[in-house]
């Protein structure tokens, strides 16, 4: 995380001198906030996103060119960017003015029907993928390479699993051949929108339904593939098979959602990726879960 003081005062500071007729709204921190952006809520109806690292100032553009462009083609609501904030004496990068969209992060107790869950965001993805896309941003470092070909993260996977043989009671030859399975095929189509991060932290209900996607930093065109984690790392089996029957994606594509999700669980276990206990707990859930599927 940026070492930057992110906090209420600098987001009032930064209203004030750019957006002086929103600064007599007030301004609360979003909890739990994100790891990409510090989020803000401005009054009622707006939220402020701040990058937290230098890494993350590309994605603010992104989403400006292109949420109001896809938003046109979907079912449920995505943030729509009101304004560009510029960099300032008080914080070096590009923010963003967005509206705000009402809701609760996706866990699964404020799920009524897990399953009917699982369909709505199948259609969601759907959507997505049928949206057009000319000119559109490809899969790189910017976007950490979601979308792309999952060999760039190969090597970093190999060393996970070596570090984890034997613990956690993970064995190495069965993740290797669930890691070489998914490195077996790619993409051949013609690429299509993916949101990059489909996670439940990005995912918004109300009355207990999907209510709206949010964070869409990482989104590209590309390999589908990396938008089904949410598959091992949130559905049981059988909401797992409406998503999958939903998305009408081949069993290769499959394969490398397995894949991502894997390579993400294994270097928060190994230690490679910054984590926590809870993050590292979950992950050897969704490497389980994985395995057992």
């Amino acid at each position: 995380m940026s070492s930057l003081n992110i906090n209420t005062d600098l987001v009032r500071g930064l209203i004030a001198d750019q957006f002086p007729q929103w600064s007599g709204l007030p301004v609360r921190e979003v909890v739990p906030n994100g790891w990409d952006n510090r989020t803000f809520r401005l009054g009622d109806d707006k939220s402020i996103r701040l990058p937290s690292a230098e890494r993350y100032v590309a994605q603010v553009e992104k989403e400006h060119r292109w949420l109001p462009i896809i938003a046109a083609g979907l079912r449920l609501p995505i943030p729509i960017p009101l304004a560009m904030g510029k960099p300032s004496d008080d914080y070096p990068w590009l923010w963003s003015v967005y509206g705000w969209i009402e809701g609760e992060v996706a866990t699964s107790d404020r799920i009524g029907d897990m399953p009917l869950f699982a369909l709505s965001l199948g259609e969601f993805l759907r959507d997505l993928r049928g949206i057009g896309t000319s000119g559109a941003p490809i899969p790189g470092v910017g976007n950490f390479y979601r979308g792309g070909d999952l060999s760039v993260y190969d090597a970093e996977t190999r060393e996970a699993i070596g570090m984890l043989d034997g613990k956690f009671d993970l064995d190495a030859a069965v993740l290797s051949r669930v890691w070489g399975t998914a490195l077996a095929s790619s993409w051949h189509e013609t690429g299509v929108w993916i949101h990059g991060d489909v996670s439940s932290g990005n995912l918004l209900v109300r009355d207990g339904e999907l209510a709206a996607v949010i964070d869409w930093g990482g989104m590209a065109v590309g390999d589908p593939a990396c938008d089904l984690a949410i598959a091992w790392t949130m559905f049981d089996a059988g909401s797992r098979a409406v998503f999958r029957d939903t998305l009408d994606l081949d069993d290769a594509t499959w394969e490398r959602g397995r894949g991502w999700t894997l390579w993400k669980a294994l270097i928060i276990l190994s230690g490679i990726s910054e984590t926590n206990a809870v993050e590292a707990e979950r992950s050897l859930e969704t490497a389980r879960e994985i395995l057992a599927d």
